[in-house]
């Protein structure tokens, strides 16, 4: 049995996982970033305890405790180095935790976990190298090459979401100008959108602003179905930033799928058959396989169960 972690800016998940990586109980708690680290991971404890208890299995059970958290872990020394969502910096985890449990603990970026969740248990369960692309209010990123995670020599790699696909675009949190995730995440379709209402007062994305209600990812991708032009002009614009990110990856590590999650990858094939044919035309070469660009299948679990093994693919 293991227990998997995924830490939040504002939820904390745990669960309680077990050999064949079904996930047997699960609890969770408001994270309430702005406390002191160590009343957090205490919280963290307890909700650990708590799935104990309510299993019957003690702590001698547990082969080890792993933690998916926002930000950038050393995951030797399992310290977290720095998280803007938790407005942490060097925050010894691994120290803390083991202050309430004699049990291994791990430590990783929640996108590495994630996307360890699906490689061992979901979408890409039979390919060897995969790289998770969540699309989120942001784009996150997990990369599985050769059943370890890449992170890069100081554990900061991954953050696909901040190369740039556009030379002074849109301005990005990050500080650079034009990176993928302010085209591709839900966040760059909902300001698409909404410039396009602006510029198209009849549209039905119009009338949903005039109602009073914002613009989401259902309602845009609703309008789009109804044959709402404005809308789908939207959605071929964001399917193709979609693409040219992916491609990107593809040209740069090749791996045998792209497993694309988040909330919007509900959209399904609506979203990743357009996807694919734009990546199938601007690829480098189509003279050797395609990877495979799939829809992830976890969902919020991927996290949980990544981070119960991610020990074992560090």
């Amino acid at each position: 049995m293991y227990i998997g972690v995924d830490l939040g800016g504002t939820k904390i998940a745990a669960g309680l996982v077990d050999d064949n990586l079904k996930i047997i109980k699960k609890a969770s708690c408001p994270t309430n970033v702005g406390r002191p680290y160590s009343e957090i991971i205490k919280d963290i404890a307890c909700l650990i305890e708590d799935i104990l208890a309510q299993t019957g299995y003690s702590q001698s059970d547990i082969k080890s405790i792993g933690l998916g958290s926002p930000g950038v872990p050393d995951i030797k020394n399992g310290v977290l180095v720095f998280s803007n969502n938790l407005q942490w910096n060097f925050v010894p985890v691994r120290t803390e935790l083991q202050k309430y449990f004699n049990t291994p603990v791990y430590l990783d970026n929640d996108a590495n976990c994630a996307a360890i969740g699906e490689y061992a248990a979901g979408a890409a369960k039979q390919y060897k190298s995969t790289v998770l692309v969540t699309l989120g209010t942001g784009i996150g990123g997990g990369i599985v090459l050769n059943d370890k995670i890449h992170n890069g020599f100081n554990y900061a790699g991954g953050e696909i979401g901040h190369m740039v696909i556009k030379a002074g675009g849109i301005p990005c949190s990050c500080g650079r100008d034009g990176c993928w995730e302010r085209y591709a995440s839900v966040t760059g379709l909902i300001y698409m959108a909404n410039n396009a209402a602006k510029e198209h007062p009849e549209s039905m994305l119009t009338q949903i602003l005039n109602k009073g209600e914002k613009l989401n990812g259902r309602n845009i991708f609703d309008c789009a179905k109804s044959g709402d032009k404005t809308a789908l002009k939207v959605i071929e614009d964001f399917r193709y930033y979609i693409a040219v990110g992916i491609t990107n990856i593809i040209n740069i590590l090749q791996p045998e799928a792209v497993v694309v999650g988040g909330g919007i990858s509900n959209e399904g094939e609506y979203l990743l058959a357009p996807v694919r044919e734009q990546v199938a035309k601007e690829v480098y070469t189509d003279k050797v396989p395609l990877p495979h660009i799939i829809k992830a299948s976890l969902g919020n679990d991927a996290g949980i169960i990544g981070a119960a093994i991610v020990g074992q693919y560090q």
